[in-house]
């Protein structure tokens, strides 16, 4: 089955699929994404999403492309036509194809781009059967990461490096020698006393979908949990590490910097949440 995508009202091929290159998200990086898990035939977390989506469109005073019922529909649409009962559809809104100028260009009507493909479901869970590696790096991007922005240059550098080290994952760090968050996920850390510990992510930090539903799964486990900053050292000494993301779920770390974290194994926290994850997390049929 060819792959097809949603571009600006048309469905087409995926190797057919195109913008103008005066569109702003390619020229400036003036424009927003989101990304959802699909999952047994299930759109995951699709209302929180699109409220994020829509809480980043007003941050940039872009215009939604669509009504949020017809981008509902256009969703399940290019998950269905691309067969994806396991795997992520992806959505991106720009401000717009105009002449290339800085200010913001007047009656322009903002583009929207749709694509879906199938990821095996067993590989992320393989891959959480041994966890990940992290490197950390320093931060070095704009104030204003809350906003699900395209600009992404400083994200894609930092998983480059963390690839040339041999590992899967960046953490962005502060000046304070703070955990920010990872390169395309929030971080975690579970202390020596069993407490799930995530940075606050009113500034500073994008506020993860997967991390909002993790909240909830923690709840309806009864685990302990503190919104608060922690250090990089402190992430070395805990008792588990792990990332978060649509594309991850609950991903156990078990070595930052080359340091091993406890025994080198995925933690049982860690994977208790993965296991929950589907049965709290909100499902629209695709």
């Amino acid at each position: 089955m060819p792959r097809i995508a949603y571009v600006n009202g048309r469905y087409l091929p995926h190797r057919e699929a195109t913008v103008h290159i005066e569109d702003r998200g390619y020229q400036f990086a003036d424009g927003v994404y989101e990304v959802c898990e699909v999952a047994r035939g299930y759109i995951v977390d699709m209302r929180r999403h699109l409220d994020r989506l829509n809480r980043s469109l007003a941050e940039l005073s872009i215009d939604w492309p669509v009504s949020r019922a017809a981008l509902e529909i256009i969703l399940r649409e290019v998950v269905g036509r691309n067969g994806v009962k396991n795997g992520l559809v992806y959505f991106q809104v720009t401000r717009g194809v105009a002449g290339r100028d800085f200010v913001f260009p007047s009656n322009v009507k903002p583009s929207l781009v749709v694509t879906a493909k199938k990821v095996d479901p067993n590989f992320q869970a393989k891959r959480a059967e041994t966890g990940i590696k992290v490197i950390t790096v320093p931060e070095n991007r704009w104030e204003r990461v809350d906003i699900k922005s395209v600009g992404l240059l400083p994200n894609v550098l930092a998983k480059q490096k963390a690839k040339e080290a041999g590992c899967q994952e960046a953490w962005f760090v502060d000046a304070e020698g703070m955990v920010k968050e990872g390169g395309s996920s929030n971080a975690w850390i579970v202390t020596r006393d069993g407490v799930l510990v995530t940075r606050p992510a009113e500034h500073g930090i994008l506020r993860g979908i997967t991390r909002t539903t993790l909240l909830d799964v923690i709840g309806k486990l009864g685990l302990r949990f503190e919104e608060r900053h922690f250090s990089v050292e402190e992430a070395k000494e805990a008792r588990e590490a792990f990332v978060s993301s649509a594309t991850t779920l609950a991903m156990p770390v078990v070595e930052i910097d080359g340091r091993t974290i406890a025994n080198g194994q995925p933690g049982s926290v860690t994977l208790s949440l993965r296991e929950a994850f589907f049965d709290v997390a909100e499902k629209s049929p695709a």
